[in-house]
C-alpha cells in the first residue's frame, strides 16, 4: 500500500483495561483497523498521565495494578480515515479521540 505524502494521524487515548464486552478494547480497535485494510496501527503504553476526571494513572512501583494510559495511533489517507471513524465511535465509551493532518516521509517495509 502507497500512502499520499499528506495523510491524517488518527489517535486514541484510552485507559489499559478499557474493555469492549470481555476483550481489551486496543486489541479490538487495532483488529477492526487491519480488517479494514488501514495503512497501520500502533499502540503505546504510557507510564503517567491523567484525563478528563483528573485522576492520576502512574506506572510506580507501588501502584502496578493501575489503569496506564494507552495511545492507539494510525495513520491512513484523510478518506480511509474518515470511514473508520463511525465504526470507532460505536466502541468508545470513555477515552478521547484526535485527528490531525501529517506529512509522510517514508512508509515502507523491507523483507528479506
Amino acid at each position: 500500500m502507497e500512502l499520499p505524502l499528506e495523510a491524517e494521524l488518527l489517535r486514541i487515548f484510552i485507559g489499559e483495561t478499557t474493555k469492549l464486552g470481555q476483550r481489551p478494547l486496543y486489541e479490538i480497535i487495532v483488529e477492526e483497523a487491519r480488517k479494514r485494510g488501514l495503512a497501520g496501527a500502533t499502540v503505546t503504553r504510557g507510564i503517567m498521565g491523567f484525563g478528563r476526571n483528573s485522576r492520576i494513572h502512574t506506572a510506580k512501583i507501588l501502584r502496578l495494578s493501575e489503569d496506564l494510559p494507552l495511545v492507539i495511533e494510525i495513520v491512513d489517507k484523510p478518506e480511509r480515515i474518515a470511514a473508520f471513524l463511525p465504526e470507532l465511535d460505536g466502541m468508545i465509551g470513555k477515552g478521547m479521540v484526535t485527528l490531525e493532518k501529517v506529512r509522510v516521509i517514508t512508509y515502507r517495509s523491507k523483507d528479506t
